[in-house]
């Protein structure tokens, strides 16, 4: 029974998760080679045998496979690009060229590879936008959470947990909106309006000045000394346009983050410990859907941008190595030389798997699989 909990709770929602953020993402490949007159003729979810599938009226077979770790979208005459010369080089008719991936422009073939990518990030502000319009984005309310020691919280007798609920008669219900009113006004007596256990209270608190750089200029602003309650939180909602501007926000900042954590793991700031492979995003799938459908929104965005960003890295076998190949090929003003091609997408291949490796030797470890199994059998 223990077993079939663990298949409940962390592998469907994996499954389910992965396999709607895959269709997404060869969804962004199907589409962009469709506009550019390409003939797609496998759209796959999954690998290995087929368990499902048919035609459509493009001659495009739809197919769902063994193995659901991942997809592809094959498209004619791609086998051309260098990436397998298994098949005899036959001449094409004028029609067949037409429809060939490999006899279509370089700026094509670049933006037909480019789109998987571009379609998780665009679905990453798609789930945020909706979650943030229909939900609401999180916010922290106007409450206490720490109060630092000789702060002017603490003179004024703030305690943790205190809801502010105005500032000088202003009505305050976000932390924002009590940071915006205090630190404007620098060493000046502000009357608050506190809500503690059921009471309401007036406390007089006087922000200190603090001398900080705000866009490469010194400023005093005031404050409090306190931090967010993070047992007080609240969902702001955002009308349609500011909830796709705040989620194209967030994923932007999202992606910066990302890389700046990749560069520390490169420079050996933080360390590689920290990846996780498919074991620990099953796990935090099965997590965030038992946090109910807003969390699980929020994960399967994030995962969006992971999943695109990590697809532009340019490694061969990703889709950045592709992008590679042609800015090589840009500036040669022709591809480079078949063998080479092939050897970089076998290096790719041994990159991908090594890196597959670790992050499961990673997942084993943090999540101490081995003890697991080993009670499942005991």
């Amino acid at each position: 029974m223990e077993f079939i909990g663990y298949i409940w709770d962390w592998v469907i929602p994996f499954l389910v998760v992965f396999t709607i953020l895959v269709f997404v993402h060869e969804m962004g490949h199907y589409w962009v080679a469709r506009l550019n007159k390409v003939r797609i003729e496998v759209f796959s979810i999954g690998f290995g045998p087929e368990l499902y599938g048919w035609h459509d009226r493009h001659g495009t077979r739809w197919k769902l496979s063994a193995v659901p770790l991942g997809g592809y979208v094959k498209m004619f005459g791609e086998s051309q690009e260098g990436t397998d010369d298994t098949e005899p080089a036959r001449p094409m008719s004028p029609a067949d060229q037409a429809a060939s991936f490999h006899h279509k422009r370089l700026g094509q073939r670049a933006a037909i590879v480019a789109a998987g990518p571009a379609a998780n990030f665009v679905f990453a502000i798609v789930l945020f936008a909706g979650m943030f319009a229909i939900a609401g984005i999180p916010m922290p309310h106007a409450a206490v959470g720490d109060v630092q020691p000789d702060s002017a919280a603490a003179e004024a007798g703030l305690e943790s947990g205190d809801r502010i609920l105005s500032v000088d008669g202003e009505p305050v219900r976000w932390f924002d909106d009590l940071r915006a009113e205090v630190s404007g006004r620098p060493d000046t007596a502000l009357t608050l309006e506190v809500a503690r256990d059921g009471e309401t209270l007036r406390i007089t608190a006087t922000p200190k000045p603090t001398e900080v750089r705000i866009d490469g200029e010194s400023q005093v602003i005031g404050l409090l000394g306190i931090t967010p309650d993070p047992t007080q939180v609240g969902f702001d909602r955002l009308n349609p346009l500011a909830a796709v501007w705040t989620a194209s926000e967030r994923t932007v900042v999202m992606v910066g983050q990302i890389l700046g954590a990749v560069w520390q793991m490169i420079t050996g700031q933080r360390t590689a410990e920290e990846l996780g492979g498919p074991l620990r995003i099953a796990q935090l799938s099965g997590e965030m859907a038992q946090g109910g459908v807003v969390t699980l929104v929020f994960f399967m965005a994030v995962l969006s941008i992971n999943l695109g960003l990590i697809n532009l890295f340019p490694v061969p076998m990703l889709d950045g190595g592709h992008l590679a190949f042609y800015a090589v090929e840009a500036v040669r003003g022709k591809p480079l030389d078949q063998k080479v091609q092939e050897y970089g997408f076998r290096l790719g291949l041994v990159l991908v798997l090594m890196l597959l490796v670790f992050v499961t030797w990673n997942d084993l470890v943090q999540l101490e699989v081995v003890e697991m199994v080993r009670r499942l059998v005991s």
